[in-house]
């Protein structure tokens, strides 16, 4: 059993940048890759970006690609989403999400993910 807890969400102005978190507790936190979904008022749950158990492998959807860095620390038990040159389009619940199936299909509407969080919300707004 996992839990998953984000935080860091807020609002921000287009351009600006925002650093969301991923703190998973659980015995065997280690063996999940965690990727960050998020979903859009009216819109299906998108795949944002996911990290291998071991840190070792990143992957971005291409609307994120260059934008957005995810990152764990195993150490602190600790995911990271840095999200930098936000647009107005990725205001979305956020949520991060664990999987004992690695990242592969991260972005497919049928990404089977074993435990979530409750989400963070984040506004991309002037």
């Amino acid at each position: 059993q996992l839990q998953l807890v984000e935080s860091g969400g807020g609002l921000v102005q287009p351009g600006g940048s925002l650093r969301l978190s991923c703190e998973v507790s659980g015995f065997t936190r280690d063996h999940y890759a965690i990727s960050w979904l998020r979903q859009a008022p009216g819109k299906e749950r998108e795949g944002v970006s996911c990290i291998s158990s071991s840190g070792f492998s990143t992957n971005y959807a291409d609307s994120v690609k260059g934008r957005f860095t995810i990152s764990r620390d195993n150490s602190k038990s600790t995911v990271y989403l840095q999200m930098n040159t936000l647009k107005p389009d990725d205001t979305a619940v956020y949520y991060c999400a664990a999987s004992l199936l690695g990242c592969g299909g991260f972005t497919d509407s049928a990404y089977e993910v074993h435990y979530w969080g409750k989400g963070t919300l984040v506004t991309v707004s002037s």
